[in-house]
């Protein structure tokens, strides 16, 4: 059996939907060759890719099951490409990245800062997601590698454990709760919360953990990073759950106490998840390197 590059990588092009016009667009293809094209890949696999109907496409089972390796094929040859470039080694290459909230707006910017200004071959792509689209990138070949925090159930993954955090509660220097060293999660359901905005993994994980106790966030207002939450929480509009290492760091130049928060969940164990190391570029071996190096300096 025989594939085509190309038709490989129309197919992931109009599995991104909506549409195959779409699809044939982005391929820089004819509606008429891109369709051809999928039909002729349907009938070397004998099976059916694609529904299609007047909403666009979507994929079969065994459309999915080829995008999944598709991904895969691609991003190799992605790689073989990058080994060959005039930089070698470990100083080109593309490298895509899930990671959590606290990755991407915390540690990840100041590593790679550092990661890409000495290696000017190399890019990035830094994607924040939740955690279970993280694990399902890196199994299907979407991401290069994922950033995680907390229990990961991923049997087919590397995971390659880099530091320890831990989630605290900041409150304002004078808040009811300022005297308390540490408290339990349903101790303070009843307050209003300063959170990240919709779609964060810190958001969602904090959620999930409320609602086990059968009652929902009381949210004050939403914000985009922890610095912010930690302004709010300042001036007494609310409080707010954050990690350790951010509520130390806006300690030093805020009004904020921090407390303790009494829950097995609070410790996050930080994974970096990876399909197979040895199978992956030397950029990214060199950046997983970076990421184990600066959580080990204490930074």
């Amino acid at each position: 059996m025989h594939f085509d590059l190309a038709d490989l990588r129309l197919f992931i092009q109009v599995a991104q939907g909506p549409s195959l016009t779409q699809g044939a667009r982005r391929a820089s293809l004819s509606l008429a060759a891109a369709s051809a094209r999928i039909k002729a890949l349907e009938g070397q696999l004998n099976t059916r890719l694609l529904y299609r109907d007047s909403r666009g496409v979507e994929l079969t089972p065994a459309g999915q099951r080829l995008l999944q390796h598709a991904r895969l094929v691609m991003r190799q040859v992605d790689y073989l490409k990058n080994e060959f470039t005039d930089y070698g080694g470990d100083g080109a290459g593309h490298i895509r990245i899930f990671a959590n909230t606290t990755a991407t707006t915390e540690f990840l910017p100041e590593i790679l800062a550092g990661f890409l200004s000495t290696r000017p071959g190399v890019t990035i792509d830094l994607q924040e997601r939740l955690t279970r689209d993280i694990v399902r990138g890196v199994v299907d070949g979407s991401t290069d590698l994922g950033i995680t925090a907390g229990p990961i159930v991923a049997p087919e993954l590397q995971m390659i454990h880099f530091s320890t955090d831990r989630l605290v509660l900041v409150v304002a220097s004078d808040h009811a709760l300022a005297a308390r060293d540490t408290i339990k999660l349903e101790e303070i359901l009843q307050y209003q919360h300063i959170a990240l905005h919709e779609g964060s993994t810190m958001l969602a994980f904090l959620r999930e953990q409320v609602e086990q106790h059968g009652v929902s966030l009381l949210l004050r207002i939403q914000v985009s990073s922890f610095e912010a939450v930690c302004r709010m929480v300042e001036a007494d509009v609310g409080i707010g759950v954050i990690p350790e290492s951010s509520a130390l760091r806006h300690r030093q130049t805020m009004g904020i106490k921090i407390i303790a928060l009494d829950e097995p969940w609070a410790v996050r164990e930080r994974s970096i998840l990876i399909r197979d190391l040895e199978g992956l570029p030397g950029c990214v071996h060199a950046l997983v390197a970076a990421i184990k190096a600066h959580q080990g300096s204490g930074a």
